[in-house]
């Protein structure tokens, strides 16, 4: 396992390990609860754990092999010109046979095993790099979705406070009825988008829980990522390096190789030594040819030597196994070159998107701003019949846009962020300082049971640690989270119109 520094120290509180008020859940915890119980990173665990497997089973075929055979046979009917045969008989035959020379097929059988026990051990890190883009990904929506649906809801109150004003301002004459269906228009499709939010919103929620394994609380705001690339070059040269999937490419490609020269050894001669013994006890039964002849009624054998097996001719299946083994391995390298391409579009789209969102969020808070002030402007305009209900309705508008458009930038940022820390290889457990216990080493498993040569070694049960979601209650629209003060603040700051005033207050 690396050990990588850039999250240590005040990079750790970045990530959210000081401990957290009982009301709120930090991206650590997050992570750390998907680390211990999420399904997919548990079965990907188990199936590393499963390659490991194959370096024992490729190492047997350069071990010994002793085989134990036992038969007894009762003649029910015996020969008639059998005067000898045996009425009953216990055969017992032991052989010990030992591959001298295989044309390497056990040799590199053996290495393509290992190259591929570190291809999986890449392969779990670029899974778990994946669960975890994926919990922040979900983290950030569930804080953007509960931002989005309290925008909203103010945004139903502004509008139904509206079109209240407008109501009592048609009644005294100062507004026309299309003042008031503008208005009237505006809440209508208001609520529409705060109930599309509220959905939105328990989307997210669930796919909290299916990554997680628990309910989202009321989530902190993570503070920016550490160690950031300055560059998509450096990004660039780093996930070719270390980005994890790439990496297990490269060892399937690897691998593929000796699977080509396994392929050639099977029609390359081979060498065996053997030994073997038998006995054969005939219980009495073996017959004679006179009284005082009388046959031994047991026997006994034992051979010791040499067995070369020379392939003289098979059908053709040795060049077809070349032949596949050859296309495998052209496949296993154009998947190499893959993976470098799609590593280096992700580093790079993954740098442009956090660049270009942390643009928006410069913009979109400058936006927020002067549509505040656009708003009161066109409010304070209104009421001396310079503006109309269009004008402020659309003000309103545009400041919910904006306000909606920040949001969501500073989500994206957050996870662009984290996707290039993931492209370059540097989004595991162990980078992101996670602690709550030992980390999983795959590496541990691999070195237990590479030497284990007993036939009858214990294998214990495979505890499962991914948790259901069954009995999570579903998911609601609530929200309790107040808004960032940019976005926070009453954008209507009116009070209702009464009956007989001809002008709102302010």
């Amino acid at each position: 396992m690396r050990s990588l520094p850039f999250l240590t120290g005040t990079a750790l509180l970045a990530l959210g390990v000081a401990p957290a008020l009982a009301s709120a859940e930090t991206l650590r915890e997050a992570l750390l609860e998907a680390y211990k119980t999420n399904p997919t990173l548990a079965a990907q665990r188990a199936n590393v754990r499963a390659i490991d497997e194959n370096v024992p089973i490729a190492r047997a075929s350069a071990l010994p092999g002793v085989q134990l055979q036992s038969s007894y046979t009762e003649a029910v009917v015996l020969p008639v010109t059998a005067f000898t045969a045996p009425a009953r008989t216990s055969q017992t035959q032991a052989n010990l046979t030992y591959s001298l020379y295989a044309g390497g097929s056990v040799k590199n059988g053996i290495a393509a095993a290992d190259i591929r026990v570190q291809g999986g051990q890449a392969a779990l890190r670029g899974t778990e790099a994946d669960l975890f883009s994926a919990v922040v990904g979900a983290y950030m929506d569930v804080i953007r979705d509960e931002a989005i649906v309290a925008l909203n809801r103010q945004n139903v109150k502004v509008l139904e406070v509206n079109l209240r004003a407008s109501q009592d301002r048609f009644q005294v004459g100062d507004l026309t009825r299309t003042d008031v269906a503008q208005s009237d228009a505006r809440s209508a499709i208001a609520r529409g988008q705060l109930q599309t939010a509220e959905a939105r919103l328990i989307s997210s929620r669930e796919s909290f829980v299916r990554l997680v394994g628990s309910a989202p609380a009321e989530l902190e705001t993570p503070p920016p990522l550490p160690n950031l690339p300055s560059d998509p070059d450096a990004a660039v040269g780093i996930a070719l390096d270390d980005n994890p999937n790439l990496l297990a490419a490269e060892k399937n490609g690897e691998a593929s190789a000796y699977d080509v020269r396994v392929a050639r050894a099977s029609r390359l001669p081979r060498v065996d030594a053997f030994a073997g013994g038998s006995y054969t006890n005939y219980f009495g039964s073996l017959g004679n040819f006179s009284p005082t002849n009388v046959p031994p009624q047991y026997d006994r054998a034992a051979q010791l030597g040499l067995r070369l097996t020379l392939p003289l001719y098979q059908g053709g299946a040795p060049a077809a196994r070349i032949r596949q083994a050859q296309e495998r391995r052209a496949q296993a390298l154009e998947q190499v070159t893959e993976a470098e391409r799609l590593v280096i579009s992700q580093a790079r789209s993954a740098y442009a998107v956090w660049q270009s969102s942390l643009q928006v969020i410069a913009s979109s808070e400058i936006a927020v701003n002067a549509n505040k002030l656009s708003l009161e402007g066109v409010r304070a305009e209104n009421s001396v019949g310079n503006r109309t209900i269009l004008d402020i309705l659309n003000a309103e508008q545009e400041l919910l846009n904006s306000q909606v458009t920040l949001v969501t930038a500073r989500r994206d940022a957050y996870v662009a962020g984290f996707a290039l820390l993931a492209a370059m290889g540097k989004a595991e457990a162990q980078d992101l300082g996670l602690e709550g216990g030992p980390l999983y080493d795959p590496t541990v498993n691999a070195k237990h049971v590479r030497n284990n040569i007993w036939d009858f070694a214990p294998a214990p049960a495979v505890p499962i640690t991914g948790t259901r979601t069954n009995m999570t209650r579903p998911q609601s629209a609530q929200v309790t989270r107040p808004l960032d003060p940019i976005l926070d603040g009453g954008v209507d700051r009116r009070a209702p119109i009464t009956a007989g005033e001809t002008t709102p207050n302010r």
